[in-house]
């Protein structure tokens, strides 16, 4: 895969806003469970969990640079492109007005609600820890797998996506310390818009270059599949609330 420095920069970028629409909704649970069963084992079930993701970024990066240049090009170009374009979709939908925006707010409730029928331990709080776990497993997987998508087979990649996703953990960790309370001011539904477009776009090249498919001004065309990705994105949406203004879309 290309190494370029021009590829660091949207690299990092599409890691770091990644990474920060998960661990915003990763914070969202751990705050929840932290007000209503106690902090320390609120943290050390998303601490256990970061570190468990962080050796699987550490032990299957490098690990990838063993398969055919080529082959893994086309298979993460492919997945890449999915989940970019699963991402997009959905973000679209919201802008749209079809499908309704997140609302980390009412999820925070609705986990104290959750919470607040269970028993708690005195000693070890297992519900708690579980809680934390597991929310922070399941959205740092998606996170892994953009990490690892976007750094295949190239250290200097892999390191960008990294350091992004690693800068977008730090940054949500200090805004959830400093307010203690859901960040329900990120703008969630743009963020996933804008990554399931630079996804989608980093997808495309991945895969044209394990195909053999010459893109025309080489690395430059990245960009210009960002911009193209963002332009169909935003007239879908404007079709979409078309449609829907006129009734052919259910809300």
């Amino acid at each position: 895969m290309p190494g370029s420095w021009m590829h660091a920069g949207p690299t990092s970028l599409a890691a770091f806003l990644a990474c920060l629409v998960e661990a915003v909704e990763a914070l969202t649970v751990i705050l929840a469970v932290g007000t209503m069963r106690g902090w320390r084992d609120a943290l050390l079930g998303g601490g256990a969990a970061v570190l468990v993701l962080g050796g699987l970024v550490a032990t299957l990066g490098p690990a990838l640079a063993s398969i055919p240049l080529g082959v893994l090009q086309v298979v993460v170009g492919g997945l890449l492109l999915l989940f970019g374009l699963r991402w997009l979709r959905k973000a679209m939908l919201r802008a749209a007005g079809v499908l309704p925006l997140h609302d980390e707010a009412f999820a925070f409730q609705k986990e104290q609600r959750r919470l607040a029928g269970v028993s708690r331990a005195v000693a070890w709080d297992a519900v708690a820890f579980a809680t934390s776990f597991q929310i922070t497993m399941l959205e740092g997987t998606e996170v892994v797998f953009i990490v690892l998508g976007l750094g295949a087979g190239n250290a200097m990649l892999l390191r960008s996506a990294s350091l992004g996703a690693l800068a977008s953990l730090l940054l949500v960790i200090i805004a959830g310390a400093v307010v203690h309370r859901p960040l329900s001011r990120v703008p969630e539904n743009t963020l996933k818009f804008l990554v399931g477009v630079l996804l989608s776009a980093f997808g495309t090249f991945w895969f044209g270059e394990g195909a053999g498919l010459a893109w025309f001004g080489a690395d430059w065309s990245l960009g210009g599949l960002i911009v193209l990705y963002l332009a169909v994105a935003m007239i879908g949406v404007r079709l979409c609330v078309g449609r829907r203004a006129h009734g052919g879309m259910a809300g």
